[in-house]
């Protein structure tokens, strides 16, 4: 099996990569049969030489690969017909601007797999950039807080070598006392926890975080259950809300009351009902000053992201009143930090956990004739036709959806 690590060609560019030289080196060495050709890039977070000092084969040899391995959506020209692909191709929530990818894919007769859908038998996800996600998300949050109130500078993370350097950055700071929510226990919301822990801050519970008035800065990390209710009063819990979203309303504006720095991690579901509103953010009660949104849901439950942001401008401001942009620095702007492409500022780390649990959970399948079923799962097309778990976006490739 010849496996071709490709060049990211989407704008704007991408460092990161599947396999690393290591992770790269390791595959060959427990898998006897396997090969790896490396497509020669001038921005991968890896030099080509990296991957030639470990042996391997760097060159623009793609068309002889049997599954050709990225990480963002591959350009319509540059697919190569009748291969086996892996990237995010964002198609499966019937995203508008991939329609046209994902007609390519067929046409080409492209065997294509999501990294957003690779799961094992239990439907849980094995590869993700999540944590790193959350990682990034935490560390641009506080930036964002003390560029809104010029308290201080941090540098920016994609200027940085890795999260050591990260946490070693928000050691340095001298915060006020404020309080600091974080929505969401998964790979983001547990990534943006240990830089909260790794910098020192203290953790508290709910009932002190509503409750208690602090002289230090603190934080308080919350899942589903603790912002939002049933609408009937009878107590839920989390398996129920993700099971039936629809009978939940939010209790979230309890935390918006005494939080000044609010860290978005949680996972939102269709049906879900919104954390806060825009009317929410009118209220003179609504405290909420800087939002570090790295589930970046456009117009969505965090009422504050009307946009994503960018790497190179990853804040903008947010007038309540007017439902608008405004400059951040406003005084009464809310800051948001809304970047969808988080762990690309710290490609390195990002690249070497995914290539991890892809060289686990992954290419072993390709081995042992797939037997617990991990490719069939992700296999999105073959054959030039969506597979049968995926038909349900055979109206959002002909264009009636």
């Amino acid at each position: 099996m010849k496996f071709g690590i490709i060049r990211e060609r989407k704008n704007p560019p991408d460092k990161r990569v599947v396999l690393s030289p290591k992770a790269c080196q390791k595959v060959l060495n427990t898998h006897k049969k396997a090969e790896i050709i490396v497509e020669p890039s001038p921005i991968r977070t890896y030099s080509d030489d990296m991957y030639r000092q470990l042996g391997l084969t760097v060159a623009d040899e793609m068309k002889n690969c049997d599954v050709l391995l990225g990480v963002k959506e591959v350009p319509i020209e540059s697919l190569i017909p009748n291969k086996k692909y892996f990237f995010f191709s964002h198609t499966i929530k019937k995203q508008p601007y991939n329609r046209k990818l994902l007609k390519a894919i067929l046409e080409k007769n492209i065997e294509m797999y999501d990294h957003e859908v690779i799961t094992n038998a239990q439907e849980q996800r094995v590869v993700a950039f999540g944590r790193y996600a959350g990682i990034v998300g935490a560390y641009n949050g506080f930036r964002a807080y003390g560029l809104k109130f010029g308290l201080y500078q941090l540098p920016k993370a994609s200027e940085l070598i890795d999260q050591a350097a990260l946490i070693d950055e928000l050691k340095k700071l001298r915060l006020p006392s404020i309080q600091v929510l974080l929505t969401g226990r998964g790979r983001v919301g547990n990534g943006a926890r240990e830089m909260l822990d790794g910098m020192g801050m203290r953790r508290v519970t709910v009932t002190e975080y509503l409750e208690e008035t602090f002289h230090e800065p603190v934080y308080c990390q919350i899942d589903a259950g603790e912002y939002n209710k049933r609408k009937d009063g009878v107590r839920g819990n989390k398996a129920n809300f993700f099971a039936h979203p629809e009978e939940y309303k939010s209790n979230f504006f309890r935390f918006a009351k005494v939080t000044d720095l609010y860290i978005a991690g949680h996972f939102y579901g269709q049906g879900s009902p919104y954390l806060f509103t825009r009317e929410d953010a009118k209220n003179k009660d609504f405290k909420i000053r800087v939002v570090a949104d790295i589930s970046c849901d456009i117009d969505g439950p965090v009422a504050t992201t009307i946009k994503p942001s960018t790497i190179a401008d990853p804040i903008y401001g947010y007038d309540p009143e007017s439902e608008s942009e405004t400059d951040f620095k406003n005084n009464d702007a809310i800051a948001v930090m809304a970047v969808d492409n988080l762990p690309c500022e710290l490609p390195r780390d990002a690249s070497e956990g995914f290539g991890e649990a892809f060289i686990k959970n992954v290419i072993p399948a390709f081995f042992n004739e797939d037997k617990d079923g991990v490719l069939q799962r992700a296999r999105m097309t073959q054959n030039g036709k969506l597979t049968a778990r995926y038909a349900y976006l055979q109206d959002y490739v002909d264009g009636k959806e």
